[in-house]
């Protein structure tokens, strides 16, 4: 069956537990039994008890999850400081080469990965890859040239690859539009907190675990990183569900789940997730939606912003502060991000307005960029690293919420638009490391130079989309008066 590639709309303005019973509501839940002779009352206090099960069980185990999967990502950055680089006997180009064949095998796999995912079991399958990408992690240690070194991280990239779009699906079917801003910036919020963990286990495990065993710092670090993620993936068999329509009663009570798919319906405005289409269909109708490529473009632009992240330490190490405290002093950037995150999101959420946050957001890392190249002084550098980590965290995970509200269903065409757009961006890895090569220390003139074009790109797609958005509700608004039938769904800006 066809699908159009614009669904008539994409955003409910009532909240579900503040709607009042209409006609449309009122012929969605008769096909709930269980739902449909409850009173409003009964109905919101269900529709609490599965988001405080949502919140409580789904949310804290994916945090935790992609806390490790950011943490697995960085971890080469804090052991090229304790000697890896040198160790392997690599020169500045083959680091960067390693670094992005990461990406290389990232982009691999994300699509097909992400659609056959949307299709299949995520309880199951999202474990089993935390799994793979961590025994990668655990036989990195044994490396000893750089092709090595490369191949290790060419084959995390594939691992990973799949598993930040299927979380963004995932929250974006469990949660309506209301809420998963929220949400997102919580488990994109393990972005952050990850670089903040990272330098100071860096800390703690660098500059005293070296000569253990016979084996460098680096080397531990790297292992005893890979053995938590082992831990934490196992975790996920119990505590992740699958979607609303195929999660059985070991998550919710057979009520649950009825008003879970209930909640995926009226925020969908009617319109199943129960999947329509086939696997490949949904991956054509991302394509020939211009809303794809705008955010494929946007996210592009988020991630050249955020280029500084894999070299984040060794710009720190510029300022002059002594081995350990450069560990230390990573933290306050991104825990001030974390809260920054968390703030903005919900504002986005509460006020269903994604464009201007992001360019809000954005415009901070812009002045971050400006200040980090243009001076020396000490404070005047660590601020603009503080202004760097605090708006392209913000902007990734309200662009994400944006492109999940704008193409509700079906679930196929959602996951092949974020998989698309996620890959899209990590293009960029293939070229972004060569503008922070140590040559460039202490500026980082052309590695500035490139956060700065990220964030003019952001600010280009972002209006982009919002004015694909208006444009859409504009025809919508047209056969309102053509018809004189009014509908309060309109595309999220």
């Amino acid at each position: 069956m066809a699908h159009d590639s614009t669904p008539k709309g994409s955003i409910e303005i009532v909240k579900i537990e503040d709607a009042q019973p209409n006609s449309e509501a009122r012929l969605w839940i008769q096909q709930y039994p269980l739902l449909k002779d409850k009173s409003e009352e009964e109905l919101a206090a269900l529709n609490k008890a599965v988001l405080r099960k949502l919140d409580w069980k789904f949310l804290p185990c994916i945090t935790l999850m992609l806390l490790m999967n950011y943490l697995d990502r960085i971890n080469v950055s804090n052991a090229r400081l304790a000697g890896m680089q040198s160790d392997l006997h690599m020169t500045d180009v083959q680091w960067s080469a390693g670094i992005s064949l990461f990406y290389v095998g990232y982009i691999i796999s994300q699509v097909p990965g992400n659609v056959i995912i949307s299709k299949s079991s995520p309880r199951v399958i999202m474990p089993c890859i935390m799994l793979a990408w961590s025994f990668v992690t655990i036989a990195m240690p044994a490396a000893k040239s750089p092709w090595a070194f490369m191949l290790c991280r060419f084959l995390v990239g594939v691992t990973e690859g799949p598993f930040l779009p299927v979380v963004a699906l995932m929250t974006s079917s469990w949660y309506t539009k209301e809420e998963s801003p929220l949400r997102m910036g919580i488990w994109h919020a393990g972005n952050i907190i990850s670089n903040v963990f990272s330098g100071l286990l860096s800390a703690g495990i660098l500059t005293n675990m070296d000569g253990i065993a016979g084996l460098h710092a680096w080397q531990w670090f790297l292992l005893l990183e890979g053995i938590a993620s082992i831990l934490v993936a196992l975790t996920g068999f119990w505590l992740l569900p699958n979607f609303p329509n195929n999660t059985g009663t070991y998550f919710f009570t057979e009520e649950e789940q009825q008003m879970s798919q209930y909640r995926a319906l009226k925020s969908a405005g009617g319109k199943s997730e129960d999947d329509e289409g086939d696997m490949w269909g949904g991956v054509m109708l991302a394509i020939r939606d211009p809303f794809t490529w705008f955010f494929a473009g946007m996210h592009f632009a988020l991630i050249i912003a955020q280029s500084f992240k894999d070299f984040f330490p060794s710009i720190m190490a510029t300022l002059g502060f002594g081995k350990v405290e450069t560990y230390l002093v990573q933290a306050p950037p991104y825990l001030i991000a974390y809260f920054v995150t968390l703030a903005v999101s919900w504002s986005s959420g509460r006020m269903l307005e994604h464009c201007w946050h992001i360019i809000g957001s954005i415009s901070m890392t812009l002045i971050g960029a400006v200040i980090m190249i243009s001076t020396l002084n000490v404070g005047a550098r660590y601020f603009s690293l503080i202004l760097l980590c605090s708006g392209p965290f913000v902007g990734l995970n309200i662009q994400l919420s944006w492109e999940t509200t704008v193409v509700p269903r079906p679930r196929t065409k959602r996951a092949a638009l974020i998989a698309i757009a996620n890959c899209v961006s990590s293009i960029s890895h293939w070229f972004s490391p060569y503008f922070f090569l140590r040559s460039q220390e202490p500026r980082y003139q052309m590695g500035g130079g490139i956060i700065i074009a990220g964030c003019g790109l952001t600010i280009v797609f972002s209006l982009l989309a919002k004015y694909w958005a208006t444009r859409k509700n504009k025809v919508i608004e047209r056969e309102e008066e053509r018809t004189g039938e009014v509908t309060t769904w309109r595309y999220a800006t």
